[in-house]
């Protein structure tokens, strides 16, 4: 079941616990008039991939910032771990990792160098130290690579480290902030076979955002936020049925009659564009075959079109995710910068 428009909250079906491992309560963020998130709810279950999706200034960065505990809710809560993000924050800060949109690694360190320096922030017992650090670096394909000053590292390999550096203190939420932006397409490949791998091999729960919706189709659960507001959230797969089906792009001799035929025998609401018919059928593969019957030797070519989360995203918003809206974003950044530097 989807949901659209307003506060409402779905669970994942997938999970290893009864408690949702993230829990978001009618959270609300305001910074003075403007209103970032606009009473938001959902859950997260434990060992999944959960995609947060939505166009620059749509509240993705706001909800992430107080998950993490950068910020505080005007009104609402969120738990991780079951702890509250606002009034323990030190125990959710100990249960996450993060991985930034930037890199933040230290250049003039080694791998090896960088991995230490993190488990040392984050307490982890000396004596752990250096078998997590070995393994991590196994893990993420970079153990040859140990002693290298990052500063020698390809995107991609820092892409890596910084995943490796999340985990080193065995986090039970990994966020993951446009983790490929920036890479090369085999850089971004590699990357997403090592986080597709990490809920089972290491116990944790991915909680990403992309501008890439290819990237989003591993996810078991997607929640789309437009305007501070959450209009779905579901499985790709059930989201992409809410296009309503297959979009069927027929090229015929005379388009004119063929549109007519269309629309008479099958009932389907046929539009045209660059000398092609497009129109949308509930099956493409069983449909495609009746046209042809039809239509006969009047049919040049046919093509199909599955619905992609592109799709879904620009029919519940009306744009695509690439969209910029530069004036709403900074607007909110800034708000939250003002906000850091008060605290």
């Amino acid at each position: 079941m989807i949901l659209f428009i307003g506060t409402y909250r779905l669970s994942a079906q997938s999970g290893t616990n009864d408690m949702p491992i993230i829990q978001v309560q009618n959270l609300v963020k305001n910074f003075g008039t403007l209103s970032a998130i606009k009473g938001i709810s959902f859950d997260v279950e434990e060992g999944t991939i959960f995609g947060f999706l939505g166009p620059n200034g749509a509240g993705k960065t706001t909800t992430i910032s107080i998950l993490c505990t950068l910020l505080s809710p005007t009104n609402g809560k969120a738990f991780i771990g079951g702890f509250d993000c606002e009034k323990k924050p030190s125990e959710v800060r100990k249960a996450i990792g993060i991985v930034f949109q930037d890199t933040t690694l230290d250049k003039d360190l080694t791998a090896r160098e960088n991995l230490i320096f993190h488990a040392f922030l984050y307490s982890v017992p000396k004596r752990e130290i250096q078998n997590r650090v070995d393994d991590m670096l196994r893990f993420v394909d970079l153990f040859d690579r140990r002693n290298d000053l990052v500063k020698k590292f390809s995107g991609g390999m820092k892409r890596r480290l910084e995943v490796a550096r999340g985990l080193i203190h065995r986090p039970r939420v990994l966020f993951l902030d446009e983790p490929t932006l920036g890479l090369d397409p085999q850089s971004r490949t590699n990357l997403w076979e090592f986080i597709t791998d990490l809920p089972k091999k290491h116990n944790v729960t991915i909680f990403m955002t992309t501008h890439y919706m290819e990237e989003a189709e591993v996810c078991d659960n997607i929640a789309i936020i437009d305007n501070g507001q959450i209009i779905a959230l579901d499985s790709p797969g059930t989201l992409k049925k809410t296009i309503g089906g297959d979009v069927v792009s027929i090229k015929t001799r005379n388009n004119m009659q063929a549109r007519k035929t269309i629309e008479n025998s099958f009932n389907l609401s046929v539009s045209e564009k660059a000398d092609k018919l497009y129109m949308t059928c509930s099956h493409g593969d069983t449909c495609i075959p009746d046209l042809i019957r039809t239509l006969g030797e009047e049919v040049l070519s046919v093509t199909i079109q599955r619905p992609t989360l592109n799709d879904v995203f620009l029919h519940l918003t009306g744009k695509t995710i690439r969209d910029e809206e530069v004036t709403a974003s900074d607007s909110i950044r800034e708000a939250i910068r003002s906000h850091r530097r008060r605290q």
